[in-house]
Parts: C-alpha cells; sequence; structure tokens
C-alpha cells in the first residue's frame, strides 16, 4: 500500500508539473534529453506526435464505438485534459472526470466555467477509489493511465470500473503492450517525465483479470506508442 501510495503521489507531481510548464508555453515532449533524441526509436515516436496518432484519447474509434447520446452519463477515468483537448466537450453525454493531478482538475474547472459548459462534475482523486455511486455512468473511458501501475492497483482500478458503469455499458481502457519494441522508448519518456511506468502484465495476464467483469468486444494495438486498447461491456 505504502508503495501504491508513493507512486500515486510521484504521478500526481509530474502532472501538476506538466500543466505548470504548460501555462508557459513549454511542451516536456519538445524538451527531451539527447539519450532519448538520438535513440533509433525516437523518429517512429516523433513521426506519431506529428500525425497526432500518440493522442490516443482523442481516436474516433473511441467516440465511434461508446456512442454517446445526451441521456448518457460518461465517466472518464484518469482524465487529463480530455475535455480541452480530445474533443470530448462537444460530446453530448454529461462529462464526469477523475484525474489525480490537482492542477488539472483546477484547470479543467476553469475551462469548463469560461465555456459554460453543463458537465457533471470533476473530482481530484485516484481512479481506484472515486466517490460515485455504484452502476452511475452509462460509458467510460481510462486512457494513459494504467501504465504507471502494477498487477494489484490495476486490479483495483478494473473492479471500481466494474461498479461504476452499469451492466451492459460500454468501456474503453489501454495498457502498454510490453511485447512491442516501442515500449523500451516509451519507458524512458515516461521516466523522464518523473511518473516511471510499472506496468507489468502480459497481454494474456490481462485479459484474464478483465474476465470476471467486463467482455472483450474487440482490441486494436497502437504500434507506435506501445498500447493496446480494450473496447469492453460491463458483465453486471
Amino acid at each position: 500500500m505504502i508503495q501504491m501510495k508513493n507512486q500515486l503521489e510521484m504521478v500526481a507531481l509530474s502532472y501538476d508539473r506538466s500543466i505548470e510548464f504548460g501555462k508557459q508555453g513549454i511542451d516536456l515532449y519538445k524538451d527531451l534529453p539527447t539519450f532519448i533524441l538520438n535513440d533509433p526509436d525516437y523518429p517512429i515516436f516523433l513521426k506519431a506526435r506529428m500525425e497526432g496518432l500518440d493522442s490516443d484519447s482523442g481516436r474516433k474509434e473511441i467516440r465511434e464505438y461508446l456512442s454517446p447520446c445526451s441521456n448518457m452519463k460518461f465517466i472518464d477515468l484518469g482524465c487529463c485534459l480530455n475535455l480541452m483537448f480530445q474533443g470530448y466537450e462537444e460530446w453530448p453525454s454529461t462529462y464526469y472526470g477523475v484525474d489525480i493531478s490537482n492542477n488539472t482538475i483546477q484547470l479543467l474547472k476553469d475551462f469548463a466555467a469560461r465555456k459554460k459548459l453543463p458537465i457533471g462534475s470533476l473530482y481530484c482523486g485516484s481512479i481506484h477509489e472515486t466517490p460515485f455511486d455504484a452502476k452511475h455512468f452509462d460509458i467510460g473511458a481510462c486512457i494513459g493511465v494504467l501504465e504507471y501501475f502494477e498487477r494489484d492497483f490495476v486490479e483495483k482500478a478494473i473492479v471500481e470500473a466494474n461498479r461504476l458503469i452499469k451492466p451492459n455499458g460500454k468501456f474503453v481502457l489501454d495498457i502498454p503492450n510490453i511485447e512491442s519494441p516501442m515500449r523500451r522508448l516509451m519507458m524512458l519518456i515516461e521516466e523522464h517525465m518523473g511518473r516511471p511506468d510499472k506496468f507489468d502484465l502480459l497481454p494474456y495476464e490481462f485479459e484474464d483479470l478483465l474476465q470476471n467483469y467486463f467482455v472483450i468486444e474487440k482490441t486494436e494495438k497502437l504500434e507506435s506508442v506501445a498500447m493496446i486498447q480494450y473496447f469492453l461491456r460491463c458483465k453486471h
């Protein structure tokens, strides 16, 4: 539990720092050390960023699968700035966001107030323990989060997602593909950002964790960022 708490604090501080630099117009992904810039796999990562392929939370496939409607509540677990930059503000469903970074949540609150967005709520905390009622949400997503944690936290997060989503509700999440050649470079980048990846599950091991809570309807490998997206339905 102490190790999990320390990792949560490290991730929160890293994203708080990124927000502060972002306010100054500094993109930390453009300020990488020489050993990363000279890495043979870096051109692949750079090409993906230039083409927007690394913004996996904004993929049209997510919206198409979740099919948000005006009568739906959508939970964005580990929301980062999706509401601002990934088109989520345009979804007809009611938006709820959870993120460990206080700076992120405050920025989103300011954005929602300025735009007069009719959102549900924005909560600063961990995705494995949220304050929402059971079966409160019709659809949900958890993108770019589980990579920072080991099996114990990952399983807790899956259990919590299952608790939040209505039976037969749709959910999209992703995990690092630790079998991918690009995984090594992505780990170097995240460690440089101050939030080292801890994910230690092979795809089949992760799918074993999922089976009691979700039905896997589709998977997609995003090779340029060494991630796998899962398109799921909640079992119960």
